[in-house]
């Protein structure tokens, strides 16, 4: 039987290393287009299962945000106003920062969960729970 030193060795070779940036938390662009009075995002399912929220839930929080009426229609979300891309992901990044991305540790591995009826959002990385004070 390998002494424990070589045994240690060995699972650091093979131990992959994560970067401790917080780069890895990208969250996709919008692509859309603008058709007369109608903004259409056309990632829209992609960037809400990026940050691991349901689709009627980000859809809700920019139309409050962005003062617009609109509906999802599949894959994509269609909002009654003409918007540019900037805006729509400054919005984003918003929710992202209030709903996903622990205020604790930084990291995007947050569930929301509903006590005493109060949203919280619980790290799952560091076990952190902060209230959320956004209600949509």
């Amino acid at each position: 039987m390998e002494n424990y030193e070589k045994l240690l060795e060995k699972a650091y070779k093979e131990v992959k290393v994560v970067k401790t940036g917080g780069e890895r938390f990208e969250i996709p662009k919008v692509i859309g287009m603008v058709e007369g009075k109608n903004t259409i995002i056309t990632n829209f399912k992609e960037i809400a299962d990026y940050i691991r929220r349901p689709i009627e839930n980000l859809a809700k929080f920019l139309q409050k945000e962005l003062a617009a009426n609109g509906k999802v229609d599949g894959d994509r979300l269609i909002l009654n106003t003409k918007l540019n891309s900037i805006k729509v992901n400054e919005k984003i990044q918003m929710y992202a920062k209030e709903f996903v991305i622990c205020p604790v540790c930084g990291k995007p591995d947050s569930e929301i969960i509903l006590e005493k009826g109060i949203k919280f959002k619980h790290c799952l990385a560091c076990g952190a729970k902060s209230p959320i004070k956004y209600h949509i």
